[in-house]
């Protein structure tokens, strides 16, 4: 664990020097540290080096570590099965993987059953990868309208995966398209959303998503090192 805090120290940097290429502040991007398979004892130590917001990818490892982890934003990053929703509503800061209105439904439920609005984002699949989930970019008008039917979910942005490329340059054109979309909505007058977040860009990529306009990152691997 001894080199949580100083990968975390060099991400920062690294976030600094895209967010100035990109003309913004980096006191406005968030890292999100994503925890997935690590110990309460690596996330714990990772927040007493700076993360304030931490990601995981599976309800069971939110429900498993919760309890052992110092007070801290969570979010939950990965797809969300609707039967698992009331388990985590009232931990979690913000689900970014929503992608059906089936699965607001029950958010906004389960939300309301404890008085409370959620922060959501809503999954792009920009790529048009069989393998990721999210919706089409022609089909977010559409989604953003039937949610002005839910008082207990706010829409706060955008989430993307994008593929995985050796060379990040490669995947420029995705996180470029998001920006672009992200773009449209963020000053329109949908009721009950406020576009603030572009969540996209991983430990590989999350340079090039910040020049392109992210201010909001999740990574793992350059914190923790590689799985087991």
């Amino acid at each position: 664990m001894k080199d949580i805090k100083k990968n975390i120290h060099e991400i920062k940097e690294k976030i600094k020097n895209s967010a100035v290429k990109s003309k913004k502040s980096s006191d406005k991007i968030i890292l999100i540290g994503v925890t997935k398979t690590r110990s309460p004892a690596e996330i714990n130590e990772a927040i007493r080096s700076g993360i304030t917001d931490i990601g995981e990818n599976r309800v069971q490892e939110i429900l498993d570590k919760y309890d052992e982890v110092i007070p801290v934003r969570w979010h939950m990053i990965g797809h969300l099965q609707t039967n698992k929703v009331k388990y985590i509503i009232d931990k979690v800061k913000m689900i970014h993987s929503v992608d059906s209105i089936r699965l607001v439904k029950e958010i906004d439920k389960r939300a309301g059953q404890h008085n409370l609005v959620m922060d959501i984002l809503v999954q792009i699949n920009i790529a048009d990868e069989d393998s990721k989930f999210g919706l089409m970019p022609e089909e977010l008008n559409s989604f953003l309208n039937h949610l002005k039917d839910y008082n207990h979910v706010q829409v706060k942005g955008l989430m993307t995966v994008a593929p995985f490329d050796e060379n990040p340059e490669n995947v420029r054109i995705y996180f470029r398209q998001m920006k672009e979309l992200f773009d449209t909505y963020k000053n329109s007058n949908i009721f009950n959303h406020n576009m603030e977040y572009l969540s996209m860009g991983m430990t590989n990529d999350f340079e090039i998503a910040i020049e392109e306009g992210a201010n909001m990152v999740r990574i793992g691997t350059a914190i923790f090192g590689a799985r087991n």
